[in-house]
């Protein structure tokens, strides 16, 4: 009978809400998921600026490795936009900005002017290409193939980074974001539109 008496509404609706809020803390996919639930509430929006904004500088000797060892340069990338995205499989806002970022590329998978390069940043190929197909998603795995300077990455995950044709920073920002927004797809539509 005592525990009938303790078992209240209120004492049930504390013990779910602390249920929720320790799934939340301790399970990087519950989190992944509320932010996904947030970014379709419209939080979490990119801030792009449609006005020339891009900075000017050397980045042509950055490069990256794929599964197979081929290396690529954003030498050999100019002339294309470029979408780069670091990102790690144990990162909760990487995990909930991925459904988005895969929704862009599916939009420009077909478009030989913008290329995507998905960086995972603990450099496991394994792990990350298991993610991707688990999840079905397309996009190219790369890691680091030496020093990415400070301009690029700083180390907070995820950083994404748009670079214009000519192989300057269009945009670059850390923290997810919901990437499948019109409002970004105009923005690299934007940038192709751009002369060299």
């Amino acid at each position: 009978m005592e525990i009938k008496k303790n078992m209240t509404k209120k004492n049930i609706l504390n013990g779910l809400l602390i249920a929720f809020v320790l799934l939340i803390l301790f399970v990087p996919s519950a989190k992944a998921l509320l932010m996904q639930g947030l970014m379709q509430l419209g939080l979490f929006r990119p801030e792009v600026n449609t006005e020339k904004t891009t900075i000017a500088t050397d980045l042509s000797s950055i490069k990256f490795k794929d599964a197979k060892g081929n290396v690529v340069s954003l030498a050999a990338l100019k002339g294309k936009v470029v979408f780069l995205n670091f990102w790690a499989t144990w990162c909760p806002p990487c995990l909930a900005e991925m459904p988005s970022v895969n929704k862009l590329h599916q939009q420009f998978a077909a478009d030989k002017e913008v290329v995507f390069l998905m960086v995972d940043a603990d450099s496991n190929f394994e792990k990350a290409q298991a993610y991707m197909d688990r999840k079905k998603y397309k996009m190219p795995v790369f890691i680091a193939a030496g020093d990415i300077p400070d301009v690029i990455f700083k180390g907070s995950l995820p950083t994404t980074v748009v670079l214009d044709k000519m192989g300057r920073i269009s945009y670059n920002e850390a923290g997810a974001a919901n990437y499948a927004s019109q409002k970004f797809i105009d923005f690299i539509y934007q940038l192709k539109a751009l002369k060299q």
